[in-house]
């Protein structure tokens, strides 16, 4: 107990409105944001590189990356916000820490694929419509939950770690745009390099550090590596003063920048991802209580950070900002420090809406190495994977389960790795299909309710 004497008393620190001294305070509030600030900024990363505008691709869309970039600081700013502060019913008054999903990145991917900037209007116009769709469940959250136990919960995040780890290893190679144009550097050993000194240091970080720098050991591990890239010569100084000098100092979001377009592959896809990411929430807040307050979480509570999961990614996709969602890493760091004031992550929210509004902060950031951040999602999408696979180890694991699982791996896998298998389907269906994500959870859910439970009962051998 001595570590928190100096920030509060054991009662102080189970209180969600208790507020440490801001010489205390504002440093655990960073602290947050260093822990989520790369896994906020990566979906809109990989989108871009998907729609073809994103790093090394020399498009004259380019410049879009970072107002992209700053639309993700901004409004995970402002989302948290909802949740610690509150806004009526709307927020958990709890510290949950908002940022972009990688959830939802294998249905956003073959939406923008090779669009460029034309294929942002039908993506953001599904973050709207989903995002209001996701604040409807708010009020029936409760009663969807028996649909979705750890069999389908760990099927659906293992899926969605397996659907990003070839990013990963792209993006560490040398990045899709000099896979595809065949560039001799191409996962060459230095470019190798570069992404293991990342994945190296944050090892090193996480497992032989304490405090701030193991928490923040990703962030820590990229900064390790854009120093190692200028040192060899991939990134140069003039490259980053270009980047910067680009930039101006403060720049407020535009409503509808990429227009407004229906398309029913992205409705469909942002609201049936959904109810994945409300039941994610709902471990969160449970998280959250359990580990910081010792208490189950109360219905209104778990109402309310719904309620503002949905409203802030709407408002999100308005101004081009993706999905947002409950962090759960941030949950790991309130278990760790034993601090549980929503105000340490308020001050948090502060930060990155300031860093939103200064598209200089971005413009650094769009100067990282595509094989920096390869080591450090490499990192990312296999913590996915565990994460899944953890969730999955409550799971009783007789003939039916196998079954079901067996099934729903088979063909959600399948379809990714082999989309043209359903080339002839009607596009809206054929995008939900080989994001694999859809099929498989769907099989889950469906087979789930409607095989006999008998069937299992002896425990496979």
């Amino acid at each position: 107990m001595n570590k928190h004497n100096s920030i509060g008393t054991a009662e102080q620190l189970k209180d969600p409105n208790y507020t440490p001294a801001l010489v205390k305070a504002i440093p655990l509030g960073i602290q947050h944001v260093l822990a989520m600030f790369v896994s906020n900024v990566t979906p809109t990363i990989i989108i871009a590189g998907a729609a073809g505008f994103g790093f090394g691709s020399n498009s004259p869309d380019f410049p879009e990356l970072l107002y992209l970039i700053q639309m993700s600081m901004l409004f995970a700013g402002i989302a948290t916000l909802m949740q610690t502060i509150g806004m009526g019913p709307i927020g958990a008054k709890l510290p949950i820490v908002q940022g972009t999903s990688f959830a939802f990145l294998p249905i956003m991917v073959p939406l923008v694929a090779g669009k460029g900037v034309d294929g942002l209007a039908a993506l953001f116009t599904g973050v709207i419509i989903g995002g209001i769709f996701h604040a409807i469940l708010g009020s029936f959250i409760g009663k969807i939950r028996f649909a979705l136990p750890p069999l389908v919960t760990g099927l659906v995040v293992t899926m969605i770690g397996l659907a990003l780890v070839k990013v990963g290893i792209q993006y560490a190679a040398g990045g899709i745009p000099a896979k595809l144009s065949g560039a001799a550097e191409y996962g060459s050993l230095l470019n190798w390099s570069v992404a293991l000194v990342v994945i190296i240091s944050t090892l090193g970080l996480k497992f032989f550090t304490r405090g701030m720098l193991s928490v923040s050991a990703v962030f820590m591990g990229i900064i390790i590596g854009y120093i190692y890239a200028l040192a060899v010569g991939i990134l140069s100084f003039e490259a980053i003063n270009n980047s910067w000098s680009s930039a101006s100092s403060f720049a407020v979001p535009m409503p509808f920048k990429y227009g407004f377009e229906i398309s029913f592959a992205a409705v469909i896809g942002f609201c049936l991802m959904a109810f994945v990411s409300a039941v994610e929430t709902v471990g969160d807040v449970s998280g959250i209580t359990k580990g910081g307050a010792g208490r189950e979480a109360t219905d209104k509570e778990i109402q309310g950070a719904t309620y503002a999961d949905g409203f802030g990614t709407a408002l999100a996709g308005i101004f081009g900002g993706l999905p947002n969602t409950s962090f759960s890493q941030n949950v790991g760091l309130i278990a760790m420090t034993g601090v549980m004031s929503r105000h340490v992550v308020t001050i948090g929210a502060i930060f990155l809406i300031a860093c939103g509004l200064v598209p200089k902060i971005g413009a650094i950031i769009r100067t990282i190495p595509i094989e920096v951040l390869g080591g450090g999602v490499i990192v990312m999408f296999g913590m996915v994977v565990a994460a899944g696979v953890s969730i999955l180890s409550d799971v009783n694991w007789n003939r039916r389960n196998m079954v079901i699982f067996a099934l729903s791996v088979s063909i959600g896998l399948g379809l990714q790795l082999e989309p043209t298998a359903v080339q002839y389907l009607p596009e809206t269906l054929k995008v939900l299909m080989v994001s694999g994500l859809l099929p498989a959870a769907f099989l889950a859910i469906i087979l789930n309710q409607i095989l006999p439970e008998h069937i299992g009962d002896d425990e496979a051998k």
